[in-house]
């Protein structure tokens, strides 16, 4: 993943959550950029993380998948960082 993040881990768990939906929903990259009008290697580098993904392709990718955002997204807890003692 080359693009920094605040959330490094939380963005990975995103990435994974967005291919794990394109794969059970059955959908090749070639088919999701057909279907959104982008190219198979924007899908790809989006899902590695070489992309940032604008939050309306999120939406779009979302209702392709036929699921909602909030799937992607890791819980608000996880995202809380720990002070130190």
């Amino acid at each position: 993943m080359a693009m920094a993040t605040r959330n490094p881990d939380g963005y990975k768990y995103m990435l994974a959550r967005l291919r794990q939906a394109r794969e059970d929903a059955g959908l090749s990259q070639v088919d999701v950029a057909e279907a959104l009008s982008f190219t198979q290697q924007h899908i790809s580098r989006i899902e590695t993380g070489d992309r940032r993904i604008d939050p309306l392709e999120l939406l779009e990718l979302a209702l392709l998948y036929g699921k909602e955002v909030m799937y992607f997204l890791p819980n608000s807890a996880d995202l809380v960082k720990k002070s130190p003692p």
